[in-house]
């Protein structure tokens, strides 16, 4: 049974699946609804993943309609998008799936194509984006309207600025260019500590955290306005160590040193989630409008979890030695690539407010990206562990050969 929400482009589609009776699903399947005069089309995202994940056992999948429909309008989208960081890869991933949905997008990367960071993931695979029919440009933001002077956007989303004074230009460029909406990517590290996690939608934040002032900008000069919040992601593309670094140790055999006890819960999101998310709001702006959003997926993992995830992933075993940082000297924040405390957020908004449902399947995700991992080569890479080997020498815990 399907349902078409009046004035939204969002359709919820709720079946019994037999997972062994499961039909072959092709890259995109488009529903014909002629009394409509509309399209469903589910983009390759949504159907990333194993069919046999635990998402599908719930009997439900959300789906994004193609914008064909007679009452739905084909957004033009820029994305201003970092050149640096975990960040980058949600503008590469938020623009295929914008294009994969029937809008227009236009990715502005800060600095110069010619750029050696260019040759680096997700930059190097930009002609997925230009080959499906978008656009990339390369500047500074600040001079978005020289940049794309005369180009008029529906909704534009900085997906670069962490603080005021780099996301004011665009921000007044958008306004007084008629951008009807504006999206910006700012990061559930600005909640305070809790003692109550998950983190929800308006729990408390550090007042000085630069996101915060930009949050507060958007939401005095925009009628529709959204704020998303990532934690840590996966996914091709990324150039931000995460389970690469857990993937790093196991493959050549040495311990994976985890600070605390391990138990630790976090929270990790393939970017495909994230950017399902965002193409919702710039489909639903009206739901979205004046909305902070956690951009996570919906389930937590503990520290070793992950160190025991990327094992199985990688088909081996894993050896974890768990250390207290300022008893062997350590700063756990260059040791480790996750905060040595719970930190984790839940999606309620976006599930809420949106529909949205998170599709991350942690097990069969790292498989995915064990097998990029092994076929660009990194598990043969020489690499060096000399801060591991100083934990390990003060806790007197011998050093693999």
């Amino acid at each position: 049974m399907a349902t078409l929400a009046s004035s939204s482009s969002l359709l919820h589609s709720t079946s019994s699946f037999n997972s062994s009776h499961t039909p072959s699903i092709s890259p995109r399947i488009t529903l014909k609804f002629s009394s409509l005069s509309s399209s469903l089309s589910i983009s390759q995202s949504f159907l990333a993943y194993s069919v046999n994940s635990r998402k599908l056992s719930r009997n439900c999948f959300s789906v994004i309609v193609q914008a064909s429909s007679a009452g739905e309008k084909k957004k033009k989208v820029l994305i201003v998008n970092t050149n640096s960081g975990g960040h980058a890869v949600i503008g590469f991933y938020f623009a295929k799936e914008l294009l994969g949905s029937g809008h227009d997008a236009t990715v502005l990367t800060v600095g110069d194509e010619s750029s050696d960071k260019m040759k680096k993931t997700p930059f190097n695979r930009f002609s997925e984006i230009t080959g499906a029919g978008g656009k990339t440009v390369w500047g500074n933001p600040a001079d978005v309207g020289k940049i794309l002077e005369g180009e008029v956007f529906d909704a534009v989303l900085d997906n670069n600025g962490k603080d005021l004074d780099t996301v004011r230009p665009v921000a007044d460029w958008a306004k007084s260019s008629g951008v009807k909406q504006f999206l910006f990517i700012s990061s559930a590290g600005i909640y305070k500590p809790t003692d109550e996690p998950p983190h929800v939608e308006g729990d408390a934040v550090k007042a000085d955290a630069g996101h915060v002032g930009v949050e507060k900008y958007i939401s005095e000069i925009f009628g529709s306005w959204a704020s998303f919040r990532p934690q840590y992601m996966i996914g091709s593309g990324n150039n931000k160590d995460c389970e690469e670094w857990f993937f790093d140790r196991i493959v050549r055999g040495r311990p994976v040193l985890i600070p605390g006890s391990g138990m630790q819960l976090t929270n990790i999101s393939h970017v495909r989630d994230l950017s399902s998310m965002l193409t919702l709001a710039v489909q639903n702006p009206a739901a979205a409008s004046g909305h902070i959003f956690n951009c996570v997926s919906d389930r937590a993992v503990t520290l070793d979890g992950m160190a025991r995830l990327c094992a199985k992933a990688a088909g081996s075993s894993v050896e974890i030695v768990h250390y207290d940082p300022k008893a062997v000297g350590v700063d756990a924040k260059k040791a480790f690539p996750f905060r040595n405390m719970h930190f984790y957020a839940e999606p309620r908004a976006a599930n809420e407010i949106l529909g949205w449902s998170a599709t991350t399947n942690l097990p069969e995700d790292l498989k995915e990206r064990f097998d990029e991992y092994v076929k660009i080569g990194r598990d043969k890479k020489e690499m060096k562990f000399e801060l591991d080997d100083k934990i390990l020498e003060a806790l007197k815990v011998p050093v693999a050969a």
